[in-house]
């Protein structure tokens, strides 16, 4: 037996510490299990008190935000939960033991704590807006209501793996030419800074005319070598001011526009657009939720301006007795002829989430085929840039040399 000090919730969020006799933190959570108590957590008692040792892994668990995996595993390990026939409640309690995060064990204890006070469960999780968000919110809202909560529980897990993959793919793709591009400029630094210098002597010293491209890289060199504190401040500028544009609704919107019609990354950014718009439509109007509150819901999920923009004018416009198809029509830009006249279709048909549905999984699989072929794609231009780097340099500094025999 030791002793250990422990911190634990009521059913009503209420935290409690004290200390108790157990062999383990199994065991020690069984018994105030047993007394309507939740083991948050458990040390050992006779720790040396005075400043404490920091814990840099507790201390990063406890900063760090509830992460899009985490939020998919609560839904879906709930959705089995509720199915399996245990009540809410209980199964808030399982989803706290099973959570490794503290902050969304604090989160979830807040949510079981409200629904005891007599709220709904969408209730309880509208005051976390930056965890839940209201997609989340208004989907469990309309499980509730209609008595569907483990389907829709089971839909906004499958939504979120969705967008969680599509992300992953598009990271992934990035990652290699991110790591050369890094490459080069770093390398260049280097060469720049310390290699340089002591050929630009060698070659000053031959006493020919050095051609443009040579003076231009020791002009360099000597900036990078005498004034970096201003190369330094320069960058930190550049991005601070790249950051404010982002930030102004003007900016942004250009930002966006500008992306979207670039070569390759372009096409990339409009498939994972209209994935998600598809899917996200397809689940809200799946769940009953009223077409015109899906399309602003669904507009708030967008990360890109000019489709968040084209979805809310859809929503203010289908008010007025307008179909969804016309109106995505006028903005064939940035929604594919495909996506129009499938829509059209489903809403000849009635069935217009199921048609969303197949067009999500379509676009799904076109950016899984189309980050799997980006490497191939880049490879080659990666390597010009790397031809002409090392090119650059080498005439820089073989021309003069060569110009120095020649003149002998």
């Amino acid at each position: 037996m030791s002793l250990l000090k422990y911190s634990a919730a009521k059913q009503d969020g209420t935290l409690v510490e004290g200390e108790r006799e157990a062999e383990n933190d199994r065991l020690l959570a069984t018994a105030l299990k047993q007394e309507g108590l939740l083991l948050l957590r458990a040390e050992p008692a006779d720790q040396k008190r005075g400043v404490r040792s920091i814990d840099v892994g507790e201390l990063i668990s406890r900063i760090r935000p509830v992460s899009l995996v985490e939020r998919m595993f609560f839904a879906r390990n709930l959705s089995v939960m509720i199915k399996a026939g245990l009540p809410l409640t209980r199964a808030l309690e399982a989803s706290v033991e099973e959570s490794s995060n503290p902050k969304f064990k604090k989160i979830i204890l807040a949510v079981l704590n409200d629904i005891t006070k007599g709220k709904t469960f969408a209730d309880s999780l509208r005051p976390h807006p930056k965890v839940f968000n209201e997609l989340y919110v208004n989907m469990v809202d309309v499980g509730e209501a209609s008595g569907r909560l483990t389907l829709v529980l089971r839909l906004l897990a499958n939504q979120m793996k969705k967008d969680h993959d599509l992300r992953a793919r598009i990271k992934g793709a990035m990652m290699y030419p991110s790591i050369v591009i890094i490459a080069i400029f770093g390398i260049g630094a280097m060469m720049m800074i310390y290699v340089i210098p002591t050929l630009a002597e060698t070659i000053k010293a031959l006493g020919t005319d050095l051609p443009w491209t040579t003076k231009l890289l020791i002009a360099t060199s000597d900036f990078l070598q005498h004034d970096s504190l201003i190369v330094v401040g320069g960058l930190i500028a550049i991005i601070f001011a790249f950051w404010r544009i982002l930030k102004n609704p003007s900016g942004k919107k250009l930002f966006d526009k500008v992306i979207l019609k670039m070569p390759i990354f372009g096409s990339l950014v409009q498939k994972f657009n209209l994935a998600r718009f598809t899917r996200t439509l397809a689940y809200l109007i799946a769940s009953g939720i009223p077409i015109v509150h899906s399309l602003e819901i669904t507009a708030r999920v967008l990360s890109n301006t000019n489709y968040r923009a084209a979805v809310n004018q859809a929503a203010q416009e289908i008010q007025k007795g307008k179909q969804l198809n016309e109106i995505l029509h006028r903005h064939t830009d940035i929604f594919h002829p495909m996506v129009v006249q499938m829509v059209k279709v489903g809403e000849e048909s009635g069935k217009i989430s199921d048609m969303l549905l197949r067009l999500a999984m379509f676009f799904e699989e076109d950016v899984d085929n189309t980050t799997k072929n980006l490497s191939t794609i880049i490879e080659p231009i990666l390597m010009l840039m790397i031809g002409a780097f090392v090119a650059f340099f080498a005439l820089s500094i073989l021309q003069p040399i060569y110009g120095s025999l020649g003149n002998i």
